[in-house]
């Protein structure tokens, strides 16, 4: 009676550990899920994420004769903040490098630092529109009535012509929305960290 009392002892303890160990686990998963989340959709553009890519990873893309419109759209999510892109669209050709331009201003009394999310519609497009420098990389800090332009430089893969999810896209929609951030990173107006 003893040797079973003891052997049902061991065999809880057993238990509970386990069941204690599953339970960390599932909490430690918890926190992995956004970032993990994060490194998927950077990898395979899945959910509208764009790519980032270096210059020299730019410069060896081949320009072609196709052209696709890009419209750009600009939100924000509670900053006092006027936020629009200097031109609505633009045509550009598939592989050649191109520029556009936001607009921040600052319409409150005191600075105000955002961050900007993004994404692309379709978002089959994600993984062939090639960021190479974006203001939404950082954090932007503004002071009271400061008004900033902010450049993205970018390219459409030609690969997106030759899968047949995504030739046929004639039009892409690169979005952002600005957030306000709570405990800002040092940054300097033109959105360098220091």
């Amino acid at each position: 009676m003893v040797m079973t009392s003891l052997a049902a002892e061991r065999r809880n303890a057993r238990t509970g550990f386990m069941a204690a160990a599953i339970a960390i686990s599932m909490v430690g998963l918890g926190f992995a899920a956004v970032p993990l989340y994060r490194i998927f959709c950077q990898a395979t553009g899945f959910g509208g994420t764009t790519m980032r890519v270096s210059e020299a990873q730019a410069a060896t893309i081949e320009t072609t004769s196709k052209t696709v419109v890009i419209r750009f759209d600009a939100n924000q999510r509670g900053l006092p903040w006027e936020f629009k892109p200097e031109r609505p669209t633009d045509t550009v050709t598939i592989g050649a490098r191109d520029m556009s331009i936001f607009i921040a201003k600052n319409t409150s009394s005191q600075p105000m630092v955002g961050t900007a999310t993004f994404n692309v519609t379709p978002s089959l497009a994600g993984k062939y529109f090639n960021k190479i420098q974006c203001f939404c990389f950082t954090e932007q800090r503004l002071e009271p009535g400061q008004e900033i332009r902010m450049p993205v430089l970018y390219y459409v893969d030609p690969k997106i012509m030759t899968d047949p999810e995504t030739k046929d896209i004639e039009e892409i929609t690169l979005s952002y929305t600005f957030f306000p951030v709570e405990t800002p990173n040092t940054v300097d107006p033109q959105g360098k960290g220091s």
